[in-house]
């Protein structure tokens, strides 16, 4: 088994902040294992790949990388590029019409003499890879792909905990920390926190406990209204809990008699197989995106709750507030930034060997740091009600744990 000669990075999908740490963490950990290792990294993910569009790793970006571990985003560049979806891969541009993307991206890496290929994304990219792996075994072109789980969802099966989310939730929380001071500025005021997550409630749950260990530090004057209650979390609502409005509405408008507002926080998945039913009753168009997926910044959850809550609890003036862009372009926190290096240092191992597979903690096997096989990756993981520290917060709030919801991912 000979090492690898060139090996190439991506970073695919929404962004995450981890992205930047987990380039430099392999780029740092090539170079101290075996700087005559090639790298490169492809512009703008698999898009970059299917156009031999890439920066390459010189000596300089060698000794500077640590520098980014201080930076959110991807600064090589992230897209939502679907390889077996070949109508959008035409239609963008990618490929000829009668061209197979999968062939062309595996011809590519021959093209570019690249031996191994980091991929750095959620479920869609790492499937994308798992596409790709399975095509490349296949067709004999004896490449190694090996993948690093960003999502700020926190949601793919086996895998325990995925780059970037625990400094999305602890950014989430320093967001609203700003934004609930607007309470002040109206009497009866409803403020609606969307958090991201899609379909999996972890990052609207985290967020929340996250905020409330911000609120544990303050210290609080109620003799002149600086009081805690003002700022609390209200309600947390998340996809796979069943909502009863009803008795919510009842819990929330006595609180707001109380303290004059209230603050919600809700996932951005939350609710919408309501909000989609009544966007088809209507004869709307459903927006999604290249993988299938709704466009939920177009389906506009936080309005609905905003609208669904305003009137049942008397609230004269409602705000609705996404923390998302906030918490996903962040630079990874230390927590992070232990579980990036880590897994980098893995893939690295993993190349040298020329094992394929992502990256992480898997939970069918006693949460080992492994090289988890593509074939058993795959995206929807719900979010754990039973988790103790949530169960404590919402009795700690005095909302009701509503029923399991088998969401539809």
């Amino acid at each position: 088994m000979s090492k690898p000669k060139k090996i190439a990075i991506l970073t695919a999908g929404g962004l995450a902040p981890c992205l930047s740490s987990a380039i430099g963490s392999l780029i740092e950990r090539y170079s101290e294992i075996d700087p005559s290792i090639e790298i490169i990294c492809y512009r703008s993910g698999y898009k970059g790949l299917l156009l031999g569009d890439y920066y390459t790793v010189t000596p300089e970006i060698r000794e500077n990388a640590g520098l980014l571990h201080d930076f959110g985003g991807s600064p090589i560049g992230n897209s939502r590029v679907k390889l077996t979806n070949i109508k959008d891969c035409v239609a963008r541009g990618l490929v000829e019409e009668g061209q197979d993307p999968q062939k062309v991206a595996a011809d590519q890496l021959i093209k570019d003499g690249v031996d191994v290929l980091h991929t750095i994304g959620g479920d869609d990219t790492n499937t994308a890879a798992a596409d790709l792996a399975a095509f490349l075994a296949d067709n004999d072109y004896g490449l190694t792909v090996i993948g690093l789980p960003k999502t700020v969802d926190n949601d793919v099966f086996p895998i325990k905990q995925s780059l970037g989310a625990w400094t999305a939730a602890e950014q989430g929380a320093r967001y609203f920390q700003n934004v609930v001071a607007e309470n002040n500025s109206n009497p009866r005021m409803l403020i609606v926190h969307e958090v991201m997550g899609r379909n999996c409630g972890w990052l609207t749950a985290a967020t929340a406990l996250e905020y409330r260990k911000l609120l544990g530090q303050r210290q609080w004057l109620p003799g002149l209204g600086l009081n805690r209650d003002s700022y609390e979390v209200h309600g947390v609502y998340i996809p796979e809990m069943e909502i009863d409005f009803a008795e919510e509405a009842r819990r929330l408008r006595n609180i707001m008699d109380d303290v004059d507002c209230i603050n919600i926080f809700i996932s951005e998945g939350a609710g919408v197989e309501a909000i989609i039913a009544e966007m088809q009753a209507n004869g709307e168009e459903v927006p999604r995106d290249a993988f299938g997926h709704i466009k939920l910044d177009a389906v506009n959850p936080g309005k609905w709750f905003g609208e669904q809550f305003s009137k049942m609890i008397g609230a004269e003036k409602t705000l609705i507030q996404k923390s998302g862009y906030f918490g996903r372009a962040s630079a990874s926190n230390a927590e992070d930034i232990r579980l990036i290096k880590s897994c980098a240092d893995l893939a690295v191992e993993c190349a040298l060997r020329s094992e394929s597979g992502v990256m992480g903690h898997d939970e069918d096997q006693g949460n080992i740091l492994r090289a988890i096989e593509f074939p058993r990756i795959k995206g929807g993981k719900p979010f754990d009600l039973d988790l103790d520290w949530f169960n404590e917060m919402l009795e700690e709030l005095g909302q009701t744990k509503g029923a399991r919801i088998d969401v539809q991912h």
